[in-house]
């Protein structure tokens, strides 16, 4: 007993050291893609384009569509993710006709920089993305194994349907790297409509969607429609919850309201909200303004939701279309974009400095820097007079007026640092 004992510890040992030596081996001292999170409005133009060419609700089942979507715009999303998910970056390239994904995650267990970089080149078979090979660090990966390997993983977490119905209805895929783009042909089925709606909002959170939009209903029902009310008197209620779930039921708070300010129905999103009791309109404001409060909301569910980068990116390109078509481009409207993309990150990272907050009443200077001396309702050519464009010395110096005065305020301090 004792010998075999000792067999199995020296077997263990050694397959410790070989599992860490190829952990070693695949990590490097530079990172292969090393970028900033930040995602740039024209992917938010591009994705708004695409939604809209190919806006499911107008589709018929068996419809087939092809579609070219900008490879900036899946370069943009997956950096994302990495970014969102695994606290690295990614990054697409194509090379010699293919589509090639690369990942750095930083490795911080270890002293020193070091990082896992990962990178697979995908071609077009039969329609649809192959690995042709792949690398973690420096050592190949055998391609055999991968693609089972993930479907296993999709199945495990309990994806398995929605993958099978997205390879059925992809009908073709196709690498161009001398336009930029990947064209994708498919054949529409309303199940998968039905399968993303389920999975973007779960049995849980449409109760307490549910939940906030009542409290939402309530709070303003005895207000005359389009009476105009400070935007604080709906937040702190809303915002102010216990239970293990409070971060999950602000979420769903900050969701339902900046539906509420941005006019939107609910049930285009969600079918179920149909049947909810209907919210009287008002026009919430911040400093007597309600842009500034629809600002505000909006970003912050963005960035509770989607993340800061997205936030961000969708502001800039909402001021550059007001610039060309609306309202003109306003830097009071990006810093009450900014501020509110700040009260999104506050929610889901810092929680106990946002209770702090509810405890005393709030004021709109706790929320949201004064904005009488910005910029505003510039046309784009007086925009790009005096601005030139968002990498400009001249836009950068008032975004950075902007990021000073805002984490000047309590709330906010040390989050632009993080």
């Amino acid at each position: 007993m004792a010998r075999l004992l000792a067999w199995l510890a020296g077997t263990l040992l050694v397959l410790g050291l070989a599992a860490g030596g190829l952990f070693l081996a695949a990590l490097d001292s530079q990172p292969l893609v090393s970028r900033s999170a930040t995602i740039s409005p024209s992917s938010v133009a591009q994705a708004r384009w695409l939604l809209q060419a190919n806006d499911p609700r107008r589709l018929r089942s068996g419809e087939a569509r092809r579609t070219a979507i900008p490879a900036a715009l899946i370069d943009d999303g997956i950096n994302y993710l990495a970014t969102r998910f695994l606290h690295g970056r990614g990054t697409l390239a194509f090379n010699d006709g293919a589509a090639e994904i690369r990942l750095t995650v930083p490795a911080p267990v270890l002293p020193g920089a070091h990082f896992l970089n990962f990178s697979a080149l995908l071609r077009e078979s039969d329609g649809q993305p192959r690995i042709a090979n792949a690398r973690l660090g420096r050592l190949p990966l055998p391609v055999w194994l991968l693609e089972p390997a993930l479907e296993t993983g999709i199945r495990q977490a309990g994806f398995d349907r929605e993958w099978q119905l997205a390879r059925h209805a992809l009908q073709e895929l196709r690498f161009e790297p001398e336009r930029q783009q990947v064209i994708v042909a498919y054949r529409w089925q309303p199940a998968l409509l039905e399968q993303a709606r389920s999975l973007a909002v779960t049995a849980d959170e449409l109760v307490r969607l549910r939940a906030a939009h009542e409290m939402l209903a309530a709070l303003v029902a005895a207000q005359a429609s389009g009476t105009r009310i400070p935007l604080t008197v709906l937040l702190a209620p809303l915002l102010t919850s216990e239970g293990s779930d409070q971060l999950a039921k602000r979420r769903a708070a900050i969701f339902v309201l900046a539906a509420y300010l941005s006019e939107r129905n609910l049930a285009s999103v969600i079918p179920e909200a149909a049947s909810w009791p209907k919210a009287r309109p008002t026009l919430p404001t911040l400093f007597g303004r309600v842009d500034s409060a629809q600002h505000f909301v909006i970003s912050a569910a963005l960035a509770a939701w989607a993340g800061e980068p997205i936030a961000d990116a969708i502001g800039v390109y909402k001021e550059l279309i007001d610039a060309r078509h609306g309202s003109g481009f306003s830097f009071a409207d990006l810093a009450a974009d900014r501020a509110g993309t700040a009260f999104g990150e506050l929610l889901i990272k810092q929680p106990a400095r946002l209770d702090r907050l509810l405890q005393t009443p709030i004021a709109d200077a706790d929320l949201l820097p004064a904005l009488t001396d910005f910029p505003e309702g510039m046309g784009e050519r007086d925009f790009r007079r005096r601005f030139g464009g968002p990498g400009s010395p001249a836009y950068q110096q008032q975004a950075g007026e902007i990021e000073c005065r805002l984490f000047a305020l309590p709330l906010y301090q040390g989050l632009g640092k993080s």
